[in-house]
């Protein structure tokens, strides 16, 4: 028999944020935030539109009382439990609302993330408007980048493909910024609850499943920003703590004094059968892997995302040792069971197949096509 791991404690979300004599207010997915911004700042220009220009506004941010702003900024991410794109992502809503010009806008991200510790290099495109680079932790797939000092920088704001073509460096490096964005998502960023309901089923051998759960829509507008980083982020980020819930009562309902393998099956035919099967690029129009909340919120997934999910709730359910198994062209995942069945060897020891798109299949099924194929890597899961 297998034990479902009892949930886990929630943390209550902040309180928002009161909003006083701050000059600069803006809702954050769902939170209204305000801060106080020196005048000096809000009068900082982008001109005239050379590296001069850069460091004009530069000189001008750099006199003014940032100092405030800077506690601010750090005390709300803390608050909000942000990680460093959270951090990215409130920055670049602050200088959006400070400022219309994009120019300037991006002048001021740079100028904050700098002063956070964050390296980034600015740059003029050749329409001789800003372009940021950011340094990151891992990589950053279908974002164009560039090699500085042996450091790869991505562009990660949206752009022009003409004016990043070729771009001209900002000539100063601020010295203390030395840190690369990390897209680890350990802790789910505390937001404002958004809570709505879905219900999805499956049938099974004449029997039909449904199960009913929360989900906070402003926690999955914030993970639709999130670029296209690698496999290890999605595979790591916890469910919300509602949709946790939610999930592992219905499971445990369906698998009372069910043998371990068939609790193991159940949820795996549940990734199965629950959602619509389709590829990004017909549902996105481009690649998005999806966090396991994520293939929870929409109707359609590919099989990356049901190894997430899949993923996600075997080791949040019952602890059990999992992996993503990646193909050329397909996501499977493994189980460190003594189970029969199909498997692969993942550090010298024996995984059970276990397969979120292979419709019908139980723990050893694996897809025909790939029977003879040796994977090409693991995602390995804390």
């Amino acid at each position: 028999m297998i034990k479902i791991k009892p949930f886990a404690e929630k943390k209550s979300a902040p309180q928002e944020k009161k909003i006083k004599a701050d000059n600069t207010v803006f809702e954050f997915f769902g939170t209204s935030l305000g801060f106080d911004v020196d005048k000096k700042i809000k009068n900082a220009n982008f001109y005239p539109r050379t590296q001069k220009g850069i460091e004009n506004f530069f000189s001008v941010v750099a006199t003014s009382d940032y100092d405030g702003l800077l506690y601010e900024i750090e005390n709300t991410c803390k608050e909000m439990h942000l990680n460093d794109w959270g951090v990215y992502l409130l920055i670049n809503r602050l200088s959006y609302t400070l400022f219309p010009a994009q120019d300037n806008e991006k002048l001021l991200s740079w100028f904050l993330l700098n002063k956070l510790g964050y390296r980034v290099r600015v740059a003029l495109g050749a329409d001789k408007h800003i372009v940021l680079l950011h340094s990151v932790k891992g990589k950053i797939y279908s974002t164009p980048n560039y090699t500085l000092d042996n450091r790869k920088f991505y562009v990660i704001s949206k752009y022009n493909k003409e004016n990043i073509a070729k771009v001209y460096t900002y000539k100063n490096d601020y010295p203390n910024a030395t840190k690369a964005l990390d897209f680890t998502l350990k802790t789910l960023p505390l937001l404002a609850k958004k809570i709505q309901t879905k219900t999805v089923s499956f049938k099974e051998h004449g029997k039909v499943y449904t199960f009913s759960y929360r989900y906070n829509q402003n926690l999955i507008d914030f993970m639709k920003t999130y670029p296209q980083v690698e496999y290890k982020v999605f595979f790591n980020a916890p469910l919300e703590y509602e949709t946790y819930k939610d999930i592992a009562s219905d499971i445990k309902k369906y698998t009372e004094n069910k043998k371990a393998s068939e609790a193991l099956d159940f949820v795996l035919h549940f990734v199965q059968k629950a959602f619509i099967y389709e590829r990004d690029q017909e549902q996105f129009g481009r690649e998005k892997v999806m966090f396991a909340e994520e293939t929870l919120y929409y109707e359609k997934s590919d099989c990356e995302d049901r190894a997430v999910l899949y993923t996600r709730l075997v080791k949040d359910l019952f602890g059990i040792g999992i992996v993503g198994v990646k193909y050329k062209d397909h996501m499977s995942t493994a189980l460190h069971v003594p189970m029969a069945g199909e498997s692969v060897e993942v550090s010298g020891q024996r995984y059970v197949v276990a397969d979120p798109t292979y419709i019908n299949a139980s723990l050893g099924e694996t897809i025909p096509k790939y029977r003879s194929v040796m994977p090409e890597s693991f995602v390995y899961v804390k």
